[in-house]
């Protein structure tokens, strides 16, 4: 009996432009070798894969590489969403990237060819409707990244950061694939929604030891990509050490792939009894021990690491909140995975912000350096400056960050609609305790006391600096502590008045529901 398989080839349309920006690089490098052009290129491919992702995505769902009622493939909205977010994000690395490149620092063809590689791997990964072709689009993303971050010319620790990508990567990889073929030998599906129905019809295999082996892989697999704890900290190592763009690159469109790989098994493939609780004991690690270590940090980009790290947390809760409430509905299934996604959205693009602003601030081809380099830098350059700040206080969910804002109060509304209400006071106390290292950095940005930002090196002899006392300690005694509490607190009050004005409607409803 033969079985008839069917190709759309408009619905892979996004990822044959991504593909062939690719190629049009390589080509552009080889028949031109100038950097303006190899960029250019790269730039108008990324521009045109968004365009494509837009006009596909809004003719209706499309579906390739089926046989019978089960697809490989599936272009939808959702698809087109993850599509446009990985073009734009990359051509927003791309304009990041150019002073780098012009410098001479990295050459320009292999970087733009590996960087719309990476872009061609996260177009794909959005419409993946089985597990293979979840997998190796998220490699596709990832594979380029490794040589990327030990791209920089004479840098050791871009090598030592590119190595410890690698190592944790293929562990990460290694531990997705194998929960993906004892799911195979439990079940006999791959297919996503293939496998929700297998779950559905047949609940005795959740009582299968086999069964929860194989789910806990293929969440914890997925979850390295996003930086969950315990298998999170490559992260600051290899931001620190990679490009500044490069860390850019790895913060969000990397980190926006394996969310959108944990959405996709979580909500149409594995069985909620298993993943929530191993999403929720995630997520609570995660972010708190993203926020307490970003409490130590003296370098910027280690603290911007530590950082992701707590929020990938905030993602994963809404998620690990749906099997832990009891009679939970699909609207409010909905509200957590559109909670999940917003989130993801509104931190990649504050998260690109910050690291845009970084790179404004360093001389090119510089890393991030430390705090204590920031220092005055909203005097110097006001601009940057303010973007950064901007960025810090939008992510850590404050006005007038409004799109962090409404991202935690989204986030913390499908928990209490969840019936999660801990896991909700978890998101709200580490909300408030990632108060504390943001505020640290806006400090330094205007300060021009070297102990806002922590300890120093002494400066140079013959320094302007020099004239005066030098090499002064950080002040972390009692009097540094009184100057500080009053404006921890008032920020502290405000993020708290902002959850509850943000939830007010919401627990009136519940009230006169009840």
């Amino acid at each position: 009996m033969s079985v008839v398989q069917t190709v759309d080839n408009v619905a892979l349309l996004p990822a044959y432009l991504a593909a062939g920006t690719a190629v049009l690089v390589l080509l552009a490098d080889l028949l031109v070798a100038r950097t303006r052009v190899t960029v250019s290129a790269a730039a108008l491919g990324a521009v045109a894969t968004a365009a494509g992702a837009v006009l596909v995505g809004s003719g209706g769902e499309r579906r390739t590489f089926c046989v019978g009622a089960d697809c490989s493939y599936v272009f939808g909205g959702r698809a087109a969403l993850v599509a446009v977010l990985a073009a734009l994000l990359t051509l927003g690395v791309l304009g990041l990237s150019g002073p780098l490149l012009r410098a001479g620092a990295m050459p320009a063809g292999e970087y733009c060819f590996l960087l719309t590689a990476s872009m061609t791997g996260g177009v794909a990964l959005g419409a993946a409707g089985d597990l293979i072709t979840l997998i190796v689009a998220l490699e596709t993303l990832t594979l380029p990244l490794y040589v990327l971050v030990g791209l920089r010319r004479s840098s050791l620790a871009s090598i030592e950061a590119a190595m410890t990508f690698f190592v944790v990567s293929v562990v990460a990889t290694t531990l997705t694939l194998l929960g993906a073929a004892l799911l195979y030998a439990a079940t006999g599906a791959l297919h996503l929604g293939r496998l929700g129905v297998v779950f559905a019809e047949q609940p005795e295999l959740l009582d299968v030891p086999l069964t929860t082996v194989a789910v806990t892989l293929v969440v914890v697999g997925l979850a390295v990509k996003v930086t969950a704890v315990p298998l999170h900290a490559w992260a600051p190592t290899t931001y620190d050490g990679a490009p500044l763009p490069v860390a850019a690159y790895l913060s969000t469109v990397s980190k926006l792939g394996g969310v959108v790989a944990l959405l996709a098994v979580v909500q149409h493939a594995l069985p909620g009894r298993i993943t929530g609780p191993v999403l929720a004991l995630l997520a609570v690690l995660t972010m708190t021990v993203g926020n307490l270590v970003a409490l130590r940090q003296r370098r910027t980009v280690r603290l911007l690491a530590w950082s992701s790290v707590a929020q990938a947390g905030y993602i994963l809760a809404p998620l690990g909140a749906l099997a832990l409430a009891a009679g939970r509905t699909g609207d409010a299934r909905a509200a957590a995975y559109a909670a999940a996604v917003a989130y993801a959205i509104f931190f990649v693009v504050l998260e690109l912000a910050a690291f845009a602003a970084v790179v404004a601030l360093r001389p090119t081809g510089a890393d991030g350096g430390t705090l204590d380099e920031l220092r005055g830098a909203g005097r110097r350059r006001p601009w940057a400056a303010a973007g950064l700040a901007l960025a810090l206080v939008g992510l850590a969910g404050l006005p007038p960050g409004l799109a962090g804002l409404f991202a935690k109060v989204t986030v913390v509304r499908s928990l209490l609609d969840g019936g999660a209400v801990w896991l909700a006071l978890v998101v709200a106390v580490n909300a408030v305790l990632g108060l504390a290292y943001y505020l640290r950095v806006a400090a330094a940005l205007w300060s021009t006391d070297r102990s806002t930002a922590g300890p120093i090196e002494p400066e140079p002899p013959g320094s302007a600096a020099g004239a005066g006392p030098v090499g002064r300690p950080a002040a972390t005694g009692p009097a540094s502590v009184v100057r500080a509490w009053p404006v921890a607190a008032v920020l502290a009050a405000a993020t708290v008045a902002a959850l509850v004005i943000g939830l007010a409607p919401q627990l009136v409803l519940d009230l006169a529901a009840r």
